[in-house]
């Protein structure tokens, strides 16, 4: 979990001040109306700012890439979730920065609006190559902003010592914890007091952060206190109130004890991302990995969906050779190339369908919830959703609130949050 948040939920740090450094016509498609890279003048270089610890996997694409195009191509490696964003309103201005960088789907809308990020002109034949969610992650207010490197989501993860298989449903796995749970061990653990878990409940039930009008998100219609919301507000408060859930696993430190318990095991089934995989395997425990159980509902948990991504600078002189470049580079091939390296699953429709992915039981697991899922709201706005609905959900969660006027307190308090920014 702390890695994830890290990647999809930074806040953004750039400065307001910095809006209009972008190009003045860098809420248009890709320069000169999408003209295609072969009509342009080819660069001698391009580079891309890369993440961390991942250019092993972006030098056999950018060798592909060279020997077919004879356009040398150069990478640098950066914080995707924290520097990148720092240093491309500088390094942009001042001709240093990308043609191509890489950035978690979240920090779009921000960086789009501050004019940093060029849009995108593609032909449908690519756009189809990838899952509809991850092309939506990468759309804001209307525009495309990137094509999908990687996705990740949570997923339902079991102790092969206490159950043989995943369960169909929440109702089983609610019984099953009801039996299980005694003498420090529990059925079911989920960090359902920090939002990032508790939407995929509230938003299987019907609600919704920001109501997506074809494709656009509002920010003035807020779904975290209607009917839905509530409802699924109301079965995470079941599970602390019967005691299922221990009380040390609220707050910031819950992570870590949840994770402590699940690698000692104690815990035979949790809802957690792929970044708990290492951990598991550490602590030798045998386990398994399916996607999440059906809710009450009828209906599967819609999980936060978080996709990293290929973009465009806006300050690049070559916008059309670099949007060659990261087609390129989130292509399928290399998609599978990366996943082989680097172990991130690829949103990439043919994928999933590949062995690689399909028999790697994490991995099919995250690409079909990923598919469930919805992608985490893009746009600025977000960055005053969480600290509400943390606050709400820890007294839900500890039952010194009822979950209807926990939910109506900080819709209201988004709702203020946002109209003073503006």
């Amino acid at each position: 979990m702390k890695k994830a948040l890290s990647l999809f939920m930074t806040p953004v740090l750039i400065a307001g001040m910095l809006a209009g450094c972008g190009p003045k016509d860098s809420s248009t498609s890709t320069s000169d109306g999408g003209k295609k890279a072969e009509d342009a003048k080819k660069p001698e270089k391009l580079l891309v700012w890369e993440d961390k610890k991942r250019g092993v996997a972006l030098e056999p694409a950018i060798k592909s890439f060279e020997e077919k195009y004879g356009i040398k191509v150069e990478y640098k490696e950066l914080g995707m979730a924290d520097e990148m964003q720092k240093q491309l309103p500088l390094d942009g201005p001042a001709g240093t920065g990308p043609d191509v960088l890489t950035l978690p789907h979240d920090q779009l809308g921000a960086l789009a609006t501050q004019g940093l990020l060029e849009p995108l002109k593609v032909d449908q034949s690519v756009l189809d190559l990838y899952t509809d969610s991850s092309i939506q992650a990468e759309t804001y207010n209307g525009k495309l902003y990137g094509l999908p490197k990687a996705t990740e989501t949570p997923v339902f993860i079991y102790n092969k010592k206490y159950m043989k298989k995943a369960p169909e449903s929440f109702d089983e796995l609610y019984t099953f914890a009801k039996d299980f749970t005694k003498g420090g061990k529990y059925g079911f653990l989920a960090l359902w007091d920090n939002f990032y878990f508790a939407n995929a409940i509230m938003a299987g039930n019907g609600g919704y952060v920001f109501k997506n009008n074809d494709g656009k998100l509002d920010p003035n219609d807020i779904g975290l206190n209607n009917e839905g919301a509530l409802t699924g507000a109301e079965y995470i408060g079941k599970w602390y109130k019967e005691g299922l859930f221990p009380k040390g696993i609220v707050g910031n430190s819950g992570g870590s004890a949840k994770d402590g318990l699940m690698n000692d095991g104690k815990v035979a089934a949790e809802m957690d991302g792929p970044w708990a995989f290492q951990g598991l395997q550490n602590a030798k425990i045998d386990y398994g990995v399916a996607p999440l159980p059906k809710l009450p509902n009828g209906e599967y948990p819609k999980t936060f969906v978080g996709v990293k991504g290929w973009q465009v600078s806006a300050f690049s002189k070559n916008k059309e050779w670099a949007t060659k470049l990261v087609e390129w580079l989130a292509n399928p091939e290399n998609a599978k190339i990366r996943y082989e390296k680097t172990g991130e699953i690829p949103p990439v429709k043919s994928l999933m369908e590949d062995p690689i992915i399909k028999d790697n039981e994490g991995a099919n697991a995250v690409a079909v919830q990923s598919e469930r899922g919805v992608p985490m709201p893009n746009i600025p706005e977000m960055g005053q959703v969480w600290d509400p609905m943390a606050k709400s959900l820890q007294l839900i969660a500890t039952n010194k609130q009822d979950a209807k006027k926990s939910l109506d307190d900080a819709v209201k308090t988004i709702n203020e949050k946002i109209a003073s920014t503006k």
